[in-house]
């Protein structure tokens, strides 16, 4: 089979870890039902610090019951004790968050309040997942399975024999950290919590969310606890319940949980909405919802491991971000009011600084209805807090990361036709966000540095200054910052020119160029400039400072508004070749390209952002480095970069490079994979390289998508016939290195012809992307 020989190259060196590991989940993916769930092993990410998590939810729904191991994320996989299965996750972030009511079965007498006490041990051998469902035999005997609705997650404990099954519900401990808690047992068969808490990479303002639960069977007895203090019999507490259950005969419970960030009301009727069917209903509804969204993209060719890991990367891409608002359309804003969502669902979770890159272009293509409501949820931020968002959990901004994200997040909506009805409003939003700087009282930071940015033309970078807000401060993080700031602003000057406001256009147009403010034409790379305009900190590019997580190596290619005018800067194509060469290895890489990827790319743990000269594939700042050879004529050499960074991405539980960060990673292995990738973030610019299987077919939504569907065929692709030699659209011979969203609109078919050798496809001059003037 055509990709098998590809694949031995590719994946040398991990498949023998991934075969060792052999999760249950991966056991279970080998089946050939014909069901794309059964491709995708969410085990995946798990182990070092990839920070995903096992457990049950529909896309994008506001559930994600999984358990916890103890990890500061939820779940690790090298732990071996559960502490419940809690109903919030992130998929991939790097900061505690969430975990809210773990529940955990138990047998026997409650003694225990504190859940590192009381955790229960298990093994892998006895625990397997997919989408929509999770199992595990824990170590008491009991069976605990988990899967989901939108707002509910509902669960099932088959116990041994005996009069006392317990389900312990606690409120007090989560991931994050808690400010209250309550916990009400209503009737005997219901318990309602209320859990505030706040936390993330600092400390953030306090949020909230109500549960009510559900159980199918009547408790036998029950109790309250407050620390350590358990009150048999109480009916309500500041910590945490434990109902019984007589198992001797009906050894097994279901229980459904329902989740609300507005208020009880909210869950009970979320309860009512979505509750009421049996945990296999629910299963069986969850797998269709995920058959429905993986069925969007079908391929052909590869291997099944490397079919396996493209499907798990395209499912964690449709994680997040999640339902905000209840049944009722109503959703707690950024303002601490109740709102309601008028013709859209409400949406939140924002790791925007991640996003912006990949994902939010994948769910455009992919999703669009659903990412149109995420831009629209995005506006409703500004329109009822005040100022639009940087990194928000939930109805709380945490400040988390820098620069401007939220900026081209927004324009990439605008450039794919989803904002179409409140252009103008988005725009007015993205205009104050980008000329002013949110008031003190406000939790917001914003374009912290923004009035040092305008009047001199660069983010200082100052160390020693204070924390204005929670979070992180743009002033310690200078130069990436300045170039953040004109990446935004570049993407904005698109926006405001297609919108007719061409005196704002030509303004952030100039405004894009600050990117040329912090180069150094001493060391000929980007550096950082203290508030009196000196350059400061090392002047060795692996050592400086002023960049956030990463180095002046990593954030040298961070100007895709105008490679030209950087590669000008650096000294001209051949001197910037000469630098990606050095970068990326390039010697080394085309001599054993897996190799070269995991020992010198990889140069550390997830978080190992600083002192290095060479590529990270681990973290965003690097994400469209890659592509970066597409402007400088040498376009088969980003075919050789990316297919060597996708044997990063393997079916085990270490198989995600760095943080996932709510599908960044997933949503760059998928574009990559398939061969057209977002090079100019917030614009509407698809870089093209060569895909990894034979044919993908896109099936698209035909309200933002008029063809209908997209077939991308490059056949005989391998490790060794991975060479462009020519590129059909619909037909006719494509010379550039790159497509618009324009094009891919009406584009039914992108075709393909490999080879073994570089040819001169995309070397013409007017090949490479354009700048944005």
């Amino acid at each position: 089979m055509r990709g098998t020989r590809r694949t031995r190259l590719c994946l040398a060196g991990v498949m023998a870890a991934s075969t060792l590991i052999a999760t249950p989940a991966a056991r279970a993916a080998e089946r050939t039902d014909g069901h794309l769930t059964d491709l995708v092993n969410p085990f995946i990410g798990t182990q070092d610090e990839g920070n995903t998590f096992p457990g049950a939810a529909v896309p994008f729904g506001m559930v994600q019951l999984s358990p916890d191991t103890g990890h500061n994320t939820g779940y690790d996989y090298t732990q071996n004790r559960i502490r419940g299965f809690s109903l919030v996750h992130l998929s991939g972030v790097g900061c505690r968050i969430g975990g809210d009511l773990p529940v955990l079965p138990t047998t026997g007498d409650v003694t225990q309040t504190d859940y590192t006490r009381y955790a229960a041990g298990f093994s892998h051998q006895d625990e397997t997942a997919s989408p929509g469902y999770y199992r595990v035999g824990l170590s008491s005997g009991i069976r605990a399975e988990l899967t989901a609705t939108e707002r509910t997650g509902v669960q099932r404990y088959t116990f041994p024999a005996t009069a006392k099954a317990n389900v312990l519900l606690n409120a007090a401990q989560s991931l994050h950290k808690g400010v209250s808690s309550s916990v009400e047992i209503l009737d005997d068969h219901t318990v309602r919590t209320e859990i505030t808490g706040h936390g993330f990479c600092r400390d953030t303002g306090p949020y909230t969310v109500y549960t009510i639960t559900r159980f199918s069977r009547p408790f036998t007895a029950y109790g309250t606890w407050d620390g350590a203090t358990l009150t048999r019999g109480s009916r309500s507490g500041p910590g945490g319940a434990y109902v019984r259950f007589d198992a001797t005969k009906h050894r097994t419970v279901e229980a459904t949980t329902a989740l609300s960030y507005v208020d009880a009301r909210g869950a009970a009727g979320n309860l009512a909405a979505e509750g009421g069917r049996s945990f296999d209903a629910v299963r069986e509804r969850a797998r269709e919802a995920w058959e429905r969204r993986l069925g969007a993209v079908r391929v052909q060719g590869g291997s099944r491991t490397l079919r396996r890991t493209f499907y798990s990367s395209l499912y964690r891409s449709f994680l997040a971000p999640n339902v905000g608002s209840d049944t009722d359309g109503r959703y707690f804003g950024w303002d601490r009011r109740v709102h309601h969502a008028e013709g859209f669902t409400y949406y939140q979770n924002w790791s925007l600084w991640d996003t912006y890159r990949t994902q939010a272009q994948l769910l455009a293509l992919l999703a669009p209805r659903e990412a149109r409501d995420m831009a629209r949820s995005v506006v409703a931020v500004d329109e009822d807090g005040g100022w639009l968002p940087k990194w928000g959990y939930g109805p709380v901004e945490t400040n988390i990361m820098s620069g401007d994200p939220v900026t081209p997040f927004l324009t990439t909506a605008y450039h794919t036709g989803l904002l179409k009805g409140f252009e103008e409003r988005v725009y007015r939003a993205l205009k104050k966000n980008a000329d002013g700087v949110p008031p003190a009282d406000y939790p917001g930071i914003g374009r912290e540095a923004n009035a040092e940015y305008l009047a001199h033309g660069f983010a200082p970078y100052d160390k020693n200054r204070p924390y204005a807000k929670m979070g992180d401060s743009d002033y310690h993080h200078g130069a990436s910052v300045t170039l953040e700031y004109a990446l935004a602003d570049a993407m904005l000057a698109q926006m405001a020119r297609g919108l007719g406001h061409d005196a704002d256009a030509a303004r952030y147009a100039a405004r894009a160029q600050n990117y040329r403010h912090i180069f150094d034409p001493a060391t000929g790379f980007f550096r950082a400039r203290d508030a009196a305009g000196a350059f400061t900190g090392s002047a060795d590019p692996a050592r400086g400072t002023g960049f956030h997580e990463g180095t002046a190596w990593q954030y040298q290619w961070l100007v895709p508004q105008d490679v030209p005018g950087m590669v000008r800067l650096i000294g001209g194509e051949a001197a910037a070749n000469d630098r990606l060469d050095s970068f990326f290895a390039y010697d080394r890489l085309l001599a054993d390209p897996a190799r070269t990827a995991r020992e010198v790319w990889v140069h550390g743990d997830a978080y190992a952002y600083y002192k290095a000269d060479k590529y990270n594939p681990m973290n965003e700042p690097d994400l469209i480095a890659p592509y970066t050879y597409l402007a400088t004529g040498q376009p088969w050499k980003t075919t050789d970069v990316v297919h060597a960074a996708l044997t990063l991405f393997t079916d085990g539980p270490t198989g995600i490079t760095g943080n996932d960060d709510l599908g960044t990673m997933s949503a760059w292995n998928v574009l990559s994979s398939i061969g057209l990738f977002p090079i100019q973030p917030g614009y509407d610019t698809w870089g093209l390289s060569t895909p990894v299987f034979d044919r993908v077919d896109l099936t698209l939504d035909r309200r933002y998508w008029p063809s209908g569907r997209l077939a991308i065929a490059a056949p005989g692709t391998s490790a060794t016939d991975r060479y462009i030699q020519t590129v059909r659209t619909d037909g006719t011979p494509h010379a550039r290195t790159y497509l618009t969203t324009g094009a891919l609109r009406s584009l039914r078919s992108l075709a393909f012809t490999v080879g073994p050798r570089p040819s001169e496809w995309g070397t013409s001059p007017g090949a490479a992307q354009p700048v944005l003037r």
